[in-house]
């Protein structure tokens, strides 16, 4: 049985890896891998443990049940903070920051995306900065080769945006809510490095790039839904959403709730002003304005992906799976750097979740304690290894759909220079570290 849950897994693995030739929806083979590891688990608790008292039902279900209360802070930030960036974007509001980009030389544009880029991805998360710049670039450049270079660019720095902040990537939110890293230190230890990270690429593109930018021919719109949306209603809604997702780190501080409840406060005080907005106008005018209209559109399969793919390792956790592999990450490396460079290598091949969800769990806070090097460490390398091939990260992914990126062109074109700002952002933190 024990071994089966791990086949379980790495099958569950292979079909999220192949799940455009197998047309199966990634978060169906995930949430069936979470539900399947788990039932091996219960039913063959006996073979599994040694220990009567570990192999005990209720003493499994209740690490379940206290699994899920962890996974499930994550979940519910995650829907807060999509429905609120969502709700600027039907908006416009993200229009206070596209409308002033006028420059059309390719390398002076390049610098400008990629900086909004790194520091909105701080700000926001690496995902949803990915998607409205690449609706930006559509609306910047024309030429295919230009675009997508330009989306690559993007995809570096959305990542090395995310790695620094505790509410920039899915892996940073993971520890930060875990108790890895705290607040100030993430972001005094990880700015330099991830700045590197970009820099480096960036530097390289600088070079090759050269001339100026084909404009596509832009037709003017009345916003979403062909609802007009005045200029300060666009305004209120996109300094109080960026606003609520940059205040989430106080809230934490200052009243020690789990970051969830900063979210819930910041999208609970959006929805009650654009309820006032748009109290004046008939449903039929708005309604596609309203919060119950926006929640409706957010992601709720890579939800419930992030649901399975991390049940399925807290199981992994339980039957004592992680702590082999820490042990054999140690004997075979046995080196804090090696194990976390190994680690982002991985995370560009299947998703850096699940990764950070199994390192959290092979090394307990014991061993690493908050704010140790080994979790400033790993949150860089989760979040920048991704960047080495187009599915290893979920702003890669965003990108490949939303403007048809071709794999093979990534591997070719953006794979080494993003290796390049990879191992530079290492070299940077043991410089520091050192």
């Amino acid at each position: 049985m024990f071994i089966a849950m791990a086949v379980v897994f790495v099958l569950g693995y292979l079909a999220i890896a192949l799940e455009h030739p197998l047309r199966v929806n990634k978060s169906a083979s995930a949430i069936l891998t979470g539900a399947v590891v788990w039932s091996i688990l219960l039913l063959g608790r006996n073979s599994i443990f040694e220990d009567p008292a570990l192999a005990d039902h209720h003493h499994l279900i209740e690490g379940l049940l206290e699994h899920l209360g962890e996974i499930a802070s994550i979940l519910f930030f995650l829907m807060g903070a999509m429905t609120i960036v969502e709700l600027v974007d039907v908006h416009e509001g993200f229009r206070v920051i596209t409308d002033r980009i006028t420059s059309t030389k390719k390398v002076t544009l390049l610098w400008i995306i990629c900086l909004i880029t790194f520091f909105f991805s701080a700000a926001l998360d690496n995902l949803t900065t990915a998607i409205v710049m690449c609706a930006l670039l559509r609306k910047l450049v024309k030429e295919k080769e230009t675009l997508w270079l330009y989306a690559g660019m993007v995809i570096i720095a959305a990542n090395a945006g995310g790695a620094w902040s505790p509410i920039g990537d899915v892996t940073t939110i993971m520890l930060w809510i875990g108790g890895q890293v705290t607040t100030v230190n993430i972001i005094a230890k990880l700015f330099l490095p991830s700045l590197v990270c970009m820099l480096l690429p960036l530097l390289w593109m600088t070079f090759t790039m050269k001339g100026n930018v084909e404009r596509p021919s832009n037709k003017p719109t009345s916003g979403h839904h062909g609802v007009s949306v005045a200029n300060w209603e666009r305004n209120l809604v996109f300094t109080l959403g960026v606003g609520a997702l940059l205040f989430v780190p106080i809230f934490k501080t200052i009243t020690h709730l789990p970051p969830f409840m900063g979210v819930m406060l910041g999208l609970g005080i959006l929805w009650i002003v654009t309820e006032f907005i748009h109290m004046r106008h008939g449903v039929d005018e708005r309604g596609g304005l309203m919060v119950t209209e926006v929640l409706r559109r957010i992601d709720m399969p890579s939800v419930l992906f992030f649901m399975g793919i991390l049940i399925a390792v807290a199981g992994l956790q339980e039957a004592g799976h992680l702590a082999m592999l820490a042990q054999g990450l140690d004997q075979a490396l046995g080196d804090v750097f090696l194990i976390n460079a190994a680690i982002g290598v991985l995370s560009s091949i299947v998703d850096n979740v699940p990764l950070v969800a199994a390192a959290m769990g092979m090394y307990p806070m014991t061993q690493f304690p908050t704010d140790h090097i080994f979790w400033e460490l790993l949150a860089l390398c989760a979040g920048t290894g991704g960047s080495l091939l187009i599915i290893g990260s979920a702003a890669g992914v965003a990108a490949m759909g939303i403007l048809h990126i071709d794999f093979i062109w990534y591997l070719r074109k953006i794979t080494m220079p993003a290796a390049l700002g990879y191992v530079g952002g290492i070299v940077t933190f043991w410089l520091m570290w050192h």
